[in-house]
């Protein structure tokens, strides 16, 4: 049986009794604690992540936080509050390549992806054709140089009417802006085509081959400002060699792509994330 909980986020500076006092307040309140998984780093910071079961916890949702916030001041606590039971609004954002589109709608259709997909974005039509087999509303906005900036504003503004809680680009071929990543911080998932950095630019598939590589990867992380260098969420290889042709790796590398950007949003959709400057601690 599906449990009702509560999940806690937090980081600070390491120092005695904090996990003593978290406990403690779950348990005064008839908490009772499902998961608790903590990291201590070399630069002295502590990272947690709590979970425990809402059915019997005295405190109504709505009031954890401010119960909690004095425990928070006193460590000095960067910390949030997610609940199972929310099912957040995803907008997928793709240009042609159609893999990691159908790979999302099938896991979310499957129950894998705690998510409603609400819409499609896209800057061409290719894709369209799947959405209406679907039945998920699906939107075209032609970029181009002279429009990108009131492009991005129209697709905000439908995000945020629908009131979107994750973005995720499925091979989306734009670069996007700050006004963009500014409006879903630490909310836009992206799947780049290898380890990170390498490749960059064009035909990355076959820069590998002319340079003889025997790993591809794929990497799904969290977007910034800077490109393709934002914390990274999920990262996976497959073996390759001299026998392999441009097709085998662009095949290889596609299936990498999916099974690798599902795992960065799954692991994003069920609160196994916290992000520190630019790298993430993923809890178990």
């Amino acid at each position: 049986m599906n449990k009702e909980s509560a999940i806690l986020f937090l980081s600070c500076i390491d120092r005695k009794g904090i996990v003593a006092e978290i406990t403690h307040f779950i348990t005064m309140y008839e908490g009772n604690i499902l998961n608790c998984d903590q990291h201590y780093d070399e630069s002295g910071m502590f990272f947690m992540r709590v979970e425990w079961d809402m059915n019997d916890f005295a405190i109504l949702p709505e009031k954890i936080e401010s119960a909690f916030e004095p425990i928070a001041v006193k460590f000095e606590m960067d910390w949030r509050l997610e609940f199972s039971s929310d099912r957040p609004k995803m907008a997928i954002l793709v240009s042609k390549y159609d893999h990691c589109l159908y790979e999302l709608i099938l896991r979310s259709r499957a129950g894998e992806l705690n998510t409603d997909i609400k819409m499609i974005i896209s800057n061409h039509e290719d894709c369209r054709p799947i959405a209406e087999y679907f039945d998920i509303p699906y939107y075209c906005f032609p970029v181009t140089k002279e429009t990108k900036a009131e492009v991005e504003k129209e697709e905000i503004a439908l995000m945020k009417k629908e009131k979107i809680d994750v973005v995720v680009l499925a091979r989306y071929m734009q670069i996007l802006s700050s006004q963009l990543i500014e409006a879903f911080p630490r909310k836009i998932i992206n799947i780049h085509h290898s380890f990170l950095p390498a490749f960059v630019g064009a035909k990355p598939y076959h820069q590998a081959f002319s340079r003889g590589v025997k790993l591809i990867g794929a990497t799904s992380h969290y977007v910034t400002e800077d490109l393709d260098q934002g914390p990274i969420i999920a990262q996976d290889v497959v073996r390759v060699n001299h026998k392999n042709s441009v097709s085998d790796l662009v095949e290889k590398g596609r299936n990498l792509e999916k099974s690798v950007l599902s795992q960065g949003v799954r692991l994003h959709l069920e609160h196994k994330i916290l992000v520190f400057g630019n790298k993430t601690i993923v809890f178990d």
